[in-house]
């Protein structure tokens, strides 16, 4: 795995070992923040949340496209390691990270006071749609996402109608439904 553009382009990050994490391939990453680009997604300055980090490549991806602060937050220690490793590989202070070894559906209140313009959901595919989305649909209920923020959300492409219907019945508008093989991709709008 690399860092695809920006300021760390072509810098190596590692992927925690074992299938307890599913990281983000080069080539959907890529086409994830294509469709980011394309649609006027927020980079440049946003403040992003790596909600399931996993190696953390979504959210050094976003800080190496300008992104100011990204938070990554990963209950599994190891891959709570290989994100402060990769964090550390790119030379990435504390300025612009923040790692959180803990699980994302109990730990709102400590992301940070900073409005989130972009958050990262791919948990792994045992969450159901519902809740996954719970997340940035709790996010939004306590302020905690700035008005335009966008949710890319990664999930098995089997699972893509309910993920549709969630998305609706969370209040999300959807901008972007895309197809990689076996993984689909989401990108979604807090409807307000």
């Amino acid at each position: 795995m690399r860092i695809i553009a920006g300021q760390f382009k072509g810098r190596p990050i590692d992927a925690p070992a074992g299938d307890a994490t599913r990281p983000t391939v080069d080539r959907v990453r890529e086409a994830l923040f294509s469709s980011l680009i394309s649609i006027g997604g927020p980079l440049e300055g946003a403040c992003v949340l790596d909600a399931f980090a996993g190696s953390g490549a979504l959210g050094i991806e976003s800080l190496s496209r300008g992104a100011a602060r990204a938070v990554f937050c990963e209950c599994d220690p190891k891959a709570h390691r290989v994100v402060v490793s990769n964090l550390a590989r790119c030379k990435v202070g504390r300025d612009r990270a923040c790692v959180l070894r803990a699980d994302v559906f109990n730990s709102a209140a400590r992301l940070g006071p900073v409005p989130f313009n972009l958050v990262f959901l791919d948990p792994p595919y045992r969450y159901a749609p519902e809740e996954a989305l719970s997340i940035p649909a709790c996010l939004a209920a306590s302020g905690m996402l700035a008005e335009g923020a966008l949710v890319a959300y990664e999930f098995d492409a089997k699972s893509g109608g309910a993920v549709r219907e969630r998305a609706e019945a969370a209040g999300f508008s959807l901008l972007a439904d895309k197809r990689y093989g076996k993984t689909g991709v989401a990108i979604l709008q807090v409807e307000g």
